[in-house]
Order: structure tokens, then C-alpha cells, then sequence
């Protein structure tokens, strides 16, 4: 399975499954995510929500880039995906494990979460640029939560950004010893579970509303960045990806 389910208490942890591929979304991955966030959210018995990836390299890479290369986008599974907790404001609190790199989407899917834990080796980032990609959701999402120079920095230059430094800029509210991320973000779940539904699901709105932090035009980000995915670096950035050697941009 792509996608693993487990409960514990009022608290469900959905893992992504794809350790070897870095926990990168492939249609299936994309799907898995969808349906189990449409299950937590519909369960009454559901209170918070952990999200970790398996393994102890890769939270999520973001964008299965082979399965790019072969004409495959993360949407095309059939079904809801990510947007059902990325593009909207979802009515439960989601706590990310990171659990290590957290890059591109993968990076768009942890800023989305409304609170997240650490381990000390995780890394974050925005590396589209050198694949010939943009990120519209990932950074945007960015762009609200850091200062813009930092969010130019990680979207120009597409270097990562360590554990440490990402607690510093207040990405995370916790860095932990490497294997302690879901036990402590599975403790943080349930401070929250012991509180009453109605009052966290109303806090958390008030939060986002205050902040801005849901009302922006995706819409129209995506528009923006649709040439960039449909250019030749594009294609030749996720087939040098693929075949594990440098691409050769041309800027078309």
C-alpha cells in the first residue's frame, strides 16, 4: 500500500509508504492521501491527525519525477488527492512527523499541515527550479509563511534548508532526536484531542482567517506556472533526473 493507516486513540497517523522512492506522489500515492483524509475527516472518532513518511530519509520528495518523465502527473489517480487538506481549510488539526527531507510538494504538503515536528536530520526546500519545475503551491505557501528574502532564497537557488534553521524561521514547533518525530508529534496530537472539538476546530479557523494564510488565488498561481511545466526543461529536467546526470537548460 502507498498509503498506511493506524489509529491510536483519537489520534489517526496516515503514513505515506514509498520509502524507496523518497515518498514521492505518484498517481496512486496522490489517491491513497485523498481517500485517507476523506476517511479521518468524515470519522467522529477521529481528533487529530498525524502525517509522517516511512522511512527515515524522505517525508515526502513531492512530485514522483520518473513517473513525470513517463507522462504521469500526481493527479491523474481517479479520485481526490492532496487537495483535500492542502487547498482548503481542513476542519481537523493535521501535525506533520518529518521525518526527513521535505522538498518541493512534499514541502507544500508539510506547510499545509498546522503544526509540525521534526528530526533533527530533516531537510526542507523548494528544488524545482533545478528540475525546470515551479512550485505554485509549495511556494506560495512558502511565501506566506517566511520572510520573502528566505522564501526567494529557497525557490532561487533551490538549496535546503536544515531542521534548525526551519525552527528558527517558526516552520516547526519542535526538533527532535531522529526516530522521536511521531512519538512526539503523537504526544502534541493529544494536548490538542483532550480539548473540545468544536473550540479547536473554531481556534484553528480564527488562526488561518487572521492570518491569511488560506485566501489566496491557487487558481491563478497554477495558470502562471502551467508554461513552465509544459517547456522542454521541463521534460529535460525530469529525464536527467531519471537518468541521474546534470540537465542541459536551454530556457525553453
Amino acid at each position: 500500500m502507498a498509503v498506511d493507516v493506524e489509529n491510536r486513540g483519537a489520534v489517526r497517523i496516515i503514513t505515506i509508504n514509498r520509502p524507496e522512492r523518497r515518498n514521492a506522489l505518484d498517481p496512486e500515492t496522490f489517491t491513497g492521501l485523498g481517500a485517507a483524509f476523506v476517511d479521518a475527516e468524515h470519522d467522529d472518532s477521529v481528533r487529530v491527525v498525524v502525517l509522517t513518511g516511512a522511512g527515515d530519509r524522505s517525508f515526502c520528495a513531492g512530485m514522483d519525477l520518473k513517473a513525470f518523465s513517463q507522462g504521469a502527473g500526481v493527479g491523474s489517480g481517479g479520485g481526490p488527492g492532496t487537495e483535500v487538506f492542502v487547498e482548503r481549510l481542513y476542519p481537523k488539526p493535521i501535525i506533520a512527523a518529518v521525518n526527513g527531507a521535505a522538498v518541493g510538494g512534499g514541502f507544500g504538503i508539510m506547510l499545509a499541515c498546522d503544526l509540525a515536528v521534526a528530526a533533527a536530520h530533516a531537510t526542507f526546500g523548494l528544488p524545482e527550479a533545478a528540475r525546470g519545475l515551479v512550485g505554485s503551491g509549495s511556494g506560495s505557501r512558502a511565501a506566506l509563511r517566511l520572510p520573502p528574502a528566505i522564501a526567494l532564497e529557497l525557490a532561487l537557488t533551490a538549496a535546503p534548508m536544515d531542521a534548525q534553521r526551519a525552527h528558527h524561521f517558526g516552520l516547526v514547533n519542535r526538533v527532535v532526536p531522529a526516530g522521536e518525530e511521531v512519538p512526539a508529534a503523537v504526544a502534541l496530537a493529544e494536548l490538542v484531542a483532550a480539548n473540545a472539538p468544536l473550540a479547536v476546530r473554531v481556534s484553528k479557523e480564527i488562526v488561518y482567517d487572521t492570518r491569511g494564510l488560506v485566501d489566496f488565488d491557487l487558481a491563478a498561481l497554477r495558470e502562471k506556472a502551467a508554461p513552465v511545466f509544459a517547456s522542454n526543461d521541463a521534460k529535460e529536467g525530469a529525464r536527467a533526473f531519471a537518468e541521474k546526470r546534470p540537465p542541459d537548460f536551454t530556457g525553453t
